[in-house]
């Protein structure tokens, strides 16, 4: 399509270059010849010594013919302007992921990216939860739009959905036009879908990704200031159109259906009903889209084999992953989290690429850059788009021209994110050579692009005020080892750390992980980033080199004691019994038989609901102490390998290991006091419950290697004990025979099961009714960031 409108008026800012008066006398503002006209450098482009393109929003623009142009828009052919939707040189990036009653697609080229999840009923859902849903998910402005489709008879379980290849071929195809120079171009996607009886659509949320999780997941909430903005209209061609303008009164989100076949659409009362049969549909909006990294940006070329032998996931972490950020996971999480993207860049460091314009350096620019200056927290969570503009709504936050405020917000309430940063920091630039030559360009670059509260700092200003922080939050345990000097979550705060959901860590103020292992490692990581070869990265602090260490090692060596429960055999082998007879979610035999000596195990938290003084919920947090420590307390070491060990080796729910994976929580072993309270919340269906986390599977794995791999090197005690060695390595290959029976669920974010038949069967979180008082179920993504960690994290066939 030619644009000579936009050519026309691109040369029509020409005459202005004999306006124009110098800002400076530097040599970059002089006025200079390009052939009979004069102009600056850093407002034109002289191109063959004779024809001038002006400079916008500081980027050059280019000469095509006697016009020129914006390559982000157009593009040049054959000397005439095009819209830039025919300039992909590259294949767009495609895949296709089943997941029970959720379909998966993804589709991604070089203007923007896309996730299309078509949601139909099996034989045997619930249908009470899952029901004929589109969702369409972008990881710009983390946008969306969710569809709801009901059956026009009014029967549920009768309408069916699904996706159906177009005539080339491929389920989706690209939307994309350039309406105007200065104008966000329109992206989105395009499909079909086919209905196989009439149906209706009953309920249509467009805007943000969190405005439809706010109601999926909690108690149904729909905001009014944006469903009644919500536009239904059927065109002259037939088509139905839901449409909304977002609360920024600029970026337009719209959801198209297109008969094919005799289809017919009405409109009704803000719905749309449709005849059976199958509709093209295309969804888009206009809005600024992110610069994905391709499979080989994100890998190091060292990694590079991975993308010919593992292009699914290859292609799942590519979509991910953007020049300024990694996100956590799609559908739900299409944006930036902190505590995500370190954990993964901890767990990948050995295949995601390094330097200039790497995966690693944007995960940690993007920490750096939401850091909060006041005090130091590193950023939880992003919220953007029309989300931002809807809280900055509720808050009353305007602009300089009493405009509601598009400012993203930053979410500062965790703790353990600040945590993650020296240590991610420590492996890069201290022991990493490629790290090691970036340092000092990577840290001096301005803080504000993102955040502009942050301006007029460097990066390297930032790290040293979250190192501060961490300093001055860990000095009185060190001072007076007390529970309470202990690490708390932050006032009004009920989460944290990675359990982030309200019953996660049973209401507890003072977090198992957090205390145990992530203080001492950021401790630890402070102390050599101080003390790094390539200079110190804390130069007003030098005395941290010595005393950091100095308080890793009293953090290592005395604040497991406050969390552990030790269980005489006989009341251990009672309490699993007592679980296993009453459960409402497990209907197995109890194990009880294979707890053959007194049970230790470390609670999950202190000062949880209901006044529990310890939260007794067997764990998977040990995970962040064999991967994160190289302890040196050769008691405390040898015992603490051995518990896990023996959680492992244990099947649930004596233990935490059942036919789909090692559960992240286990209840069973609660004392009397708790049992009744603890059963009910940690269930097969809780996000955090008896549930199987793939990333947890990933670090446990990892940190029991390096705990083996010490035996090689400074050989602790436990390496002598051919008991605990023994089982350290048994529970090893048990965890590696669990992941790869499960090889089909272990990249997927979380997974549970039910047990029937005396058997435990795969079951997808989101399938399952919530436990009680929880608003809604909690769906799992089918790709989840950290758990790719699996194309770095292979098992070593050396450990027997």
């Amino acid at each position: 399509m030619k644009t000579s409108d936009t050519a026309t008026f691109l040369l029509s800012l020409l005459p202005q270059i004999s306006r124009r008066t110098p800002q400076s006398s530097s040599s970059s503002t002089e006025l200079q010849n390009c052939g009979a006209a004069r102009y600056y450098p850093t407002e034109y482009t002289c191109y063959d010594g004779s024809f001038l393109c002006p400079v916008l929003d500081g980027q050059p623009t280019e000469r095509c013919g006697d016009a020129c142009y914006s390559p982000e828009s157009y593009a040049c052919q054959n000397g005439e302007l095009v819209f830039a939707n025919a300039t992909c040189s590259d294949m767009p990036r495609t895949l296709h992921l089943s997941d029970g009653a959720y379909d998966n697609f993804f589709y991604s080229d070089c203007h923007s990216a896309t996730q299309v999840v078509v949601t139909s009923p099996l034989p045997d859902s619930n249908l009470t939860i899952i029901g004929p849903r589109l969702i369409v998910a972008w990881p710009a402005g983390n946008s969306g739009i969710a569809a709801f489709f009901s059956p026009a008879n009014g029967i549920n379980g009768t309408l069916g959905i699904s996706m159906t290849n177009s005539t080339d071929g491929s389920p989706l195809g690209p939307v994309y036009q350039s309406n105007g120079f200065n104008t966000t171009p329109i992206a989105g996607i395009e499909g079909v879908l086919d209905f196989n009886s009439s149906a209706v659509l009953s309920l249509a949320i467009l805007g943000s990704i969190r405005t439809i999780r706010d109601f999926t997941e909690g108690p149904s909430l729909l905001q009014p200031i944006i469903q009644n903005a919500n536009m239904y209209s059927v065109m002259d061609d037939g088509s139905g159109v839901v449409s909304r303008m977002w609360l920024d009164n600029t970026t337009m989100t719209s959801l198209m259906f297109m008969p094919l076949d005799g289809g017919n659409i009405t409109v009704g009362n803000r719905s749309l009903s449709f005849a059976a049969g199958q509709y093209g549909f295309s969804a888009s909006f206009n809005y600024t889209q992110l610069e994905q990294l391709s499979p080989s940006q994100v890998l190091s070329p060292q990694a590079h084999d991975l993308i010919t032998n593992e292009i699914e996931d290859t292609t799942a972490l590519s979509f991910f992953s953007y020049t300024n950020k990694l996100l956590a996971g799609g559908w739900r999480f299409l944006t930036y989290f902190g505590r995500d993207t370190m954990i993964t860049a901890l767990l990948m460091d050995s295949v995601l690429s390094q330097g200039n314009a790497s995966a690693i350096e944007a995960v940690i620019g993007s920490v750096l850059e939401r850091m909060n200056r006041t005090d130091g927290s590193a950023c939880h969570e992003e919220t953007i788009g029309d989300y931002a503009t809807f809280l900055n709504y509720n808050d009353n936050i305007t602009t300089s021209v009493n405009h509601t405020s598009t400012a993203p917000q930053y979410d500062y309430k965790m703790v353990d994110t600040d945590l993650y940063l020296p240590v991610l920091m420590k492996r890069y630039f201290v022991d990493s050579d490629i790290g090691k030559s970036r340092s000092q360009t990577f840290l001096s670059q301005a803080a504000g692009k993102v955040n502009p509260k942050n301006l007029n700092l460097t990066w390297a200003n930032l790290a040293q005020l979250n190192a501060e922080r961490i300093m001055n939050l860990t000095t009185p345990f060190v001072t007076n080892m007390t529970q309470e000097n202990l690490v708390h979550l932050k006032d009004g705060q009920i989460v944290g750390q990675w359990r982030d959901s309200t019953y996660g860590i049973g209401g507890g103020r003072i977090p198992y992980d957090i205390n145990t292992a992530l203080i001492p490692a950021a401790l630890r990581a402070i102390a050599a980033l101080s003390n790094a070869t390539n200079g110190s990265f804390y130069p007003d602090y030098p005395q941290w080199s010595s005393e950091a260490d100095k308080k890793a090692q009293v953090w290592e060596d005395s604040t497991l004691q406050f969390f552990q429960i030790t269980v005489p055999q006989a009341e251990a082998a009672s309490r699993v019994e007592s679980f296993a007879n009453s459960s409402s979610f497990y209907s197995g035999p109890s194990n009880a038989g294979n707890i053959t000596s007194d049970y230790v195990f470390h609670a999950i938290s202190l000062d949880g609901y209901n006044n529990f003084s310890m939260v007794e919920i067997v764990n998977t947090d040990d995970c962040f102490r064999h991967y994160l420590l190289n302890t040196t307390n050769q008691t405390q070491l040898t015992s603490f390998v051995n518990q896990t060990a023996n959680h492992i080796l244990l099947p649930f729910p004596a233990g935490l290991t059942t036919d789909l994976g090692m559960v992240v929580a286990n209840p069973a072993l609660a004392s009397a006091e708790e049992a009744s309270v603890l059963h009910a919340n940690f269930t097969n269906s809780a996000y955090h419950g008896t549930v199987i986390w793939s990333w947890q599977l990933a670090m446990m794995a990892k940190g029991l290697e390096y705990q083996i791999g010490r035996c090689s090197a400074d050989k602790p005690d436990f390496c002598s004990d051919s008991v605990v060695l023994g089982n350290v390595k048994a529970a090893y290959n048990k965890l590696w025979d669990g992941i790869e029976k499960n090889k089909q669920y272990v990249l997927s974010e979380v997974w549970s099961w039910s047990y029937a038949n005396g058997k435990y069967e795969f079951a997808d979180l989101g399938t399952l009714p919530p436990p009680p008082g929880v608003g809604g179920s909690t769906e799992s993504d089918v790709r989840q960031l950290w758990s790719l960690s699996f194309l770095a994290i292979q098992r070593d066939s050396n450990i027997k």
